[in-house]
């Protein structure tokens, strides 16, 4: 995985409770990663506001591709890029390094955005599509 198969990137520390009885990095943690690495992206560029905003964005579908291992004290490089965008979807991309700059874990997840009042989905339209776009290779 190269620097430019992704567009934004984000350094995450492990903790010391990520690893679980193995030694490893549980799976449950690259999930939070994906969403933490994401949301943090969508709330600075104005795509979600998790508090006041009028939509809130829902995972409906996540894919998991575990390469290697990586664990605490790892400090973790998380490439995010846009695969698709929908009309009221998009499909995000992952993509994790370990310090030693080893691949470990590729993945996916499809988040819909949904209107907080009415629970229906909402078009992705003007800021945010723009926003969300700027995530797009080439």
């Amino acid at each position: 995985m190269s620097d430019d198969e992704y567009v934004h990137w984000q350094d995450v520390t492990t903790r010391w409770n990520d690893n679980d009885t193995y030694g490893h990095l549980n799976n449950v943690v690259h999930h939070d990663i994906m969403d933490s690495v994401v949301n943090r992206w969508m709330i600075e560029n104005g795509c979600l506001d998790p508090h006041d905003g009028d939509t809130v964005g829902l995972v409906k579908q996540v894919h998991c591709e575990y390469r290697a291992q990586a664990g605490f004290p790892d400090v973790v490089s998380v490439g995010l890029r846009v695969g698709e965008i929908g009309r009221s979807s998009v499909r995000f991309e992952l993509g994790m390094r370990r310090g030693d700059g080893e691949l470990f874990f590729e993945g996916s997840f499809t988040q819909a955005f949904i209107d907080r009042s009415s629970e229906e989905t909402v078009p992705i339209e003007g800021d945010r599509r723009a926003a969300l776009e700027t995530l797009q290779l080439g």
